[in-house]
């Protein structure tokens, strides 16, 4: 069995093609969402997969030995992982943003009496409306953790369910490759309330300021990042592209600017990387949230 914890843009989407395939699969989440889920299902809208609706049992506890993918956004760990801790499940692969979270993962969940752990990442575009329709917006899903999990459960399912799987590199590797291209582009555009395309034009030296930094950080943290090689892959991007941190900064409501900015300033600052135009994106973004900066300004 495998367990799906936190049914939102991803994790429903994962939901709904590991049960379209015949996988035995189960819904963790909150009661009122598990309850609608149980009700309604789960109806995906996808550029890749087509449109389909599934029935999916639900649960408001993973239930114990399955395996599971932990789907939660990062502010939202700290609620699952007890549970998860109880359960021992035989596999945990999370897919979250960040670096941060593998620590705290592996402190709860290593050890002689759990299974095998992973912190991956998933490249997706995709979204949970008022609605409750999962909106797959890009042709695909990518999956991917380090080089260890090629035989886990979870990796044959989730291929069997037609997303694509990588197992291949370290996991701070597979962590860093997804967190300094997202993390520029989603702070640039939650920054400018902009499209990627526009917020990357909007003002050119701090694109360029905060590019430059991200790739310095990932390249001090063991993961060799070339400026000129990120900000091309940034600058490739469909220009109408937008982000879950834009689009949660503008409702002021949970967001990951701590993952995706202010854990990458003080990364840096343990390495010795100055990061002046990313702590300048990050108080501002934060202002905007709560009305005060997330660290203290600094003039450029």
């Amino acid at each position: 069995m495998i367990s799906v914890v936190g049914p939102g843009g991803v994790g429903g989407l994962l939901a709904g093609l590991l049960r379209r395939a015949g996988i035995e699969t189960v819904v963790v989440a909150r009661e009122a969402t598990a309850r609608r889920i149980a009700t309604d299902g789960l109806t995906i809208e996808s550029a890749g997969y087509g449109t389909f609706h599934v029935d999916v049992p639900t649960a408001t506890d993973v239930p114990r030995g399955s395996a599971a993918i932990v789907t939660v956004k990062g502010y939202g760990l700290a609620d699952v992982l007890p549970g998860l801790a109880v359960a021992r499940p035989a596999e945990v692969l999370t897919l979250l943003n960040g670096v941060s979270h593998a620590d705290l993962v592996h402190a709860a969940l290593d050890g002689p009496a759990g299974g095998r752990v992973a912190c991956g990442s998933v490249g997706v575009v995709s979204a949970r409306g008022p609605d409750g329709v999962i909106e797959h917006r890009s042709g695909s899903a990518v999956v991917t953790a380090h080089a260890g999990t090629a035989d886990w459960e979870v990796m044959r399912a989730l291929a069997a369910a037609g997303v694509t799987v990588h197992s291949r590199g370290t996991e701070t590797e597979v962590l860093w490759r997804k967190l300094r291209f997202l993390s520029p582009m989603a702070l640039l555009t939650a920054w400018t309330d902009l499209p990627i395309g526009a917020a990357l034009r909007a003002d050119p030296a701090t694109t360029d300021g905060v590019v430059r930094e991200v790739a310095a950080v990932a390249g001090a943290a063991g993961v060799p990042t070339s400026f000129e090689d990120l900000r091309a892959d940034l600058f490739a991007i469909h220009p109408a592209m937008t982000t879950s941190l834009q689009l949660d900064v503008r409702r002021r409501g949970p967001n990951e600017l701590d993952v995706l900015g202010t854990r990458i300033i003080e990364l840096g600052a343990a390495h010795g990387v100055d990061t002046p135009y990313l702590q300048r994106v990050v108080d501002a973004i934060g202002a905007r949230v709560d009305g005060a900066g997330t660290g203290s300004a600094r003039s450029l």
